[in-house]
């Protein structure tokens, strides 16, 4: 079995749009993926490890825990062997209490794709591919974040191709999240549950690719 681990965002953790409420494992894309991959005969456990309001390296001002390096090392160790790490960073390093621009998000995912080759697993246990996944962009934020994500889809803009050079230049796969869906229609920023089936079915077929062939069962 192929261990997946998905390291991101709310967008990935499933925030029903204008709530604080989750959609179902198998609503939320990671869900639909390891389902669809199911399907096509890929036996896959899919790993979340996506927690609200994460950013790339930057701290949250009121709440604790939301730098994505904190704890990273550990991640890869605890869930090692993995057959490919996902990464859905980038939308929550634009929030209104943040100036940062495109590049600065991009540098800030070059930093956790160096996280994740350094982290101390266990000798003979294999660096995983990274598949690194550019968040559709952002819109004009709506609803109970709009203050939190105020000027967001100025501040964002060229995020895609920012994130799609940094994954070249690091030896990374890329996928193009805002190719296959926009944002939610309800808050601007997350998506909504037919564009969580969208983008898991799409990247369902992108991760078939990648997998390796020659994976040895986990006990």
């Amino acid at each position: 079995m192929h261990q997946i681990l998905v390291y991101a965002d709310s967008l990935s953790w499933g925030i029903i749009p204008d709530s604080r409420q989750r959609f179902a494992f198998e609503q939320r894309w990671p869900g639909v993926m390891e389902l669809a991959l199911g399907r096509a005969g890929v036996s896959a456990r899919v790993i979340e490890n996506c927690l609200n309001g994460r950013r790339t390296v930057w701290d949250d001002p009121f709440k604790p825990g939301r730098n994505g390096l904190e704890g990273l090392g550990a991640c890869i160790e605890m869930n090692s062997p993995l057959a490919l790490v996902i990464l859905l960073l980038g939308t929550n390093d634009f929030q209104s209490m943040h100036a940062h621009n495109a590049w600065h998000s991009a540098q800030g995912l070059s930093a956790v794709i160096g996280a994740i080759r350094g982290a101390p697993i266990e000798p003979g246990m294999p660096v995983p591919p990274i598949l690194v996944v550019a968040p559709p962009p952002v819109q004009k934020a709506k609803g109970l974040i709009a203050p939190k994500f105020a000027g967001a889809e100025t501040r964002a803009l060229g995020l895609r191709d920012a994130i799609e050079s940094v994954a070249r230049e690091r030896g990374c796969h890329f996928f193009d999240a805002g190719a296959v869906t926009p944002t939610s229609r309800v808050d601007g920023v997350h998506l909504d549950e037919d564009q969580h089936r969208r983008l898991g079915e799409a990247l369902a077929l992108e991760v078939q690719t990648l997998l390796p062939h020659d994976q040895h069962p986990i006990p």
